[in-house]
This record gives structure tokens, sequence and C-alpha cells, in this order.
């Protein structure tokens, strides 16, 4: 894990205890920290080692020099922020610390990917392509393993970070070395006062570093060559990565050849489940906005949409422009009768399937040679799964049963 000095002998209580939250705990811990821990889960609290349990809800939080939360916090409307702003406590995440570590870590250079859609998949083909050429990396943030529970990376390496507005929100201090902005479309104007204050947040990211800064909206290449990489939108996360990976001095050959020939993409994305009697059937249920939903609409000619779950908006979006590739579209969960009747404005052909197992038991029926089964909800799936993945999970079991 990552320790550091600078964490020794203050006073952290540390609020929310899933991946992150036990790993900030562990890692201020074993830095000679004093850490009071909550978590409204009692199985949680149990493996929170090393700390003092204390109900945060309730408890003076002006005794603490930082309050550490989860980046599920939402800042603008959980009474804890309101309560550590009014005692003057600043309130951080587990990037902050990393970045407070970073001083005391072997020579190195940070990497930080924000946008609202393609983070997870720049982020991943960026440490794929430095991993491939040799050089020292690991992924952290938004992806794969806490920050804090991954061991220091030797001299020269490089940390890819994927952030979310939520964690850039809980950063004072990452200076990165290339900062790269992806793309900021409407999404968590729960957490929000406006789309505005929203792409503020992701353009902090810029404001605290002083390396390359990158907008990439424009970085696009070809990707046709790429299984993996799919999609107008994949094009741009090559572009990005290329870009990124160009800024820290890596080679055309180094991005190219093998990399971005081995890159095996990530689950949940345009990802191929299964070809049967002709038709393919693709998971792509970490489309929960209509923004990412569009590329995988385009990227097939005759598809059988399964779209629905909890909406977070009331409009169809960039799908929109995508319509005439829908055979049929099966909706599904809260927000069934919404894009039932948005596509049927449309002139799209709708069955109200309520249930992914009933989508994708109407889809195996109706499809033909040719077609494309298509999860893309454009929606989160909290109506009805745990989480995105979750949901992609239950396609891929229910289109192996077939």
């Amino acid at each position: 894990m990552i320790t550091a000095e600078a964490w020794s002998n203050k006073k952290y209580a540390v609020y929310g205890l899933a991946r992150s939250g036990l790993a900030t705990v562990r890692a201020l811990v074993a830095s000679g920290a004093e850490v009071t821990a909550w978590d409204r889960s009692e199985e949680a609290r149990a493996k929170a080692e090393g700390a003092t349990l204390l109900d945060l809800d309730t408890a003076d939080l002006s005794r603490f020099d930082s309050l550490v939360v989860s980046p599920g916090v939402p800042l603008n409307t959980h009474p804890i922020a309101a309560r550590a702003r009014q005692a003057g406590v600043e309130i951080i995440g587990d990037i902050e610390l990393f970045a407070r570590a970073r001083s005391e870590l072997p020579t190195h250079k940070v990497v930080g990917i924000t946008g609202t859609n393609g983070k997870s998949t720049t982020t991943a083909l960026v440490h794929h392509i430095l991993a491939t050429a040799g050089v020292p990396t690991t992924m952290g943030g938004n992806i794969g393993l806490p920050i804090l529970a991954q061991d220091p990376l030797p001299e020269g390496g490089v940390y890819v970070l994927e952030l979310s507005s939520y964690q850039i929100d809980l950063t004072q201090s990452l200076d990165c070395d290339v900062a790269v902005i992806l793309n900021i479309t409407p999404d968590h104007l729960d957490r929000y006062e406006s789309f505005d204050a929203y792409a503020e947040s992701k353009l902090r990211l810029f404001g605290m570093s002083t390396g390359i800064t990158e907008r990439t909206d424009r970085w696009v290449v070809n990707n046709a060559d790429y299984p993996a990489l799919k999609g107008i939108h994949n094009g741009q996360n090559v572009g990005a990565a290329s870009f990124i990976c160009g800024a820290l001095n890596l080679t055309y050959d180094d991005i190219v050849e093998p990399a971005l020939r081995t890159f095996p993409g990530l689950p949940h994305r345009m990802e191929r489940v299964r070809e049967l009697n002709g038709t393919l059937f693709v998971n792509d249920s970490k489309a929960t906005n209509a923004e990412a939903a569009a590329p995988a609409l385009a990227a097939y000619p005759r598809i059988r949409w399964i779209v629905g779950g909890q909406a977070k908006t009331e409009e169809l979006g960039d799908t929109a422009n995508h319509l005439d590739h829908v055979v049929r579209a099966y909706t599904i969960g809260e927000a069934g009768p919404l894009f039932a009747r948005l596509l049927r404005e449309r002139g799209v052909d709708v069955i109200e399937s309520e249930t992914l197992e009933n989508a994708v038991k109407s889809c195996a029926r109706d499809s033909q040679p040719g077609e494309t089964v298509l999860l893309s909800p454009a929606c989160a799936s909290f109506d009805q799964f745990r989480d995105f993945e979750a949901r992609g999970e239950a396609f891929r079991a229910l289109v192996g049963a077939l």
C-alpha cells in the first residue's frame, strides 16, 4: 500500500467504508495517523481494523484535521458535508491523500483522465500501452484497485488515474503531468445545480495541473483495425490515449504495435457476448446516458435495442440521430414507458418488455441473421440492478442460456 509521513500524527475521520474507504483507513493507520471511521453497515465497520469506530453522523467533527469521504457521498445534500463545513473541517478524498503523498514516492508521473464518457476505456488503454512498452505503470482512481491500496511504483513509473467529477470535487492539489478532459455532456445533474456547475467540476482538473493539459474531443483516429475498439467514440478514446502517450514521450511504434492490437477492451462496453444463428449479442451496459449509448447505435446497421432503467433525462439526446439503425426497441425498467413514448413519437417500433429477461427472450425470438441485439440502456441501473456491472452480467447470463 502507499503510506506517507505527511499523514502521520494527524486526526482523520473516514466516512464510508467500501473499497476506497477501507483502503484509506489501512493506509492512514499504517502511516501513524489517528483514524476514526464510520459506515452505516455493521459488516463494513467490522473490516476497519486499527480505526476507532464512532458514529460520524452525530459526532463533533471539529476534533479532526480532515474528513475523508467516499466519492459516493453527495456533497450537495448529505448532512455530514454541511456539518464539516460548519466545523471548519476540510472535506477530501483518497485522491487528495495520494496527491499529498507524492513527494515521498519514487520519481514518477501522473496522468489524470476525466470526462463524461470514455474515461475507463481510455485509462485502461493508456495503462496497456505503457505496460506493453515496458514502462512501470498502474491505474487507479475510479477504476481498478483503490490507489492507496497499491504498492508505490519504482522510479520512472506512471500512475494513470481515471477521475470522476465526484473525485475531483474532493481533490485540492493533484498536479498532473498530463491532464485530459475527454468530453463534457449533461450527467449527474442530481449532484450539481446546473450543467455549468458540473462542467466546472471537470475543469478543476486543469486548474490544479501545471503539466500538459488538453481537451481531446477533436483527437479522433481511424480505429477500424482494432476489434475491441469499434465505433467513432472508441476512435476518440484511441486518439486521446495516443495523445497522452505521445506527451509521455512514447513513439508511434510504442503506441500502435503491438499495444493497440492486443488491447482486449473492457467488460460492459460494446462487449461482444455471443453470436447465435447469425445474430450478434452486444453488452454495452456501461452506457448509462444517451450520449454514451449513441455511439453503439451508430456502430451497427440493424439493431434490436434494449433500452431503459433509471432515466437521467427525459430526452433521447444523441441517440435520436441513429434511430434509423433500430429495427425495434425493447424497453425495460422504470424509464420503460418514457422511452416507449419518445421512440414511438419518432416512428420506432417498440415492445414494452419491462424486464431484461423478457427483453432478451423477445429479441432472441424476433432477431434475424445480420442483426445485433444491443443492450445499451442510456440509463442508470439502480431501479433493477445493483450497478451497471450487475446488469451486464445478467445480460451475459441470459444470452448464454439461450
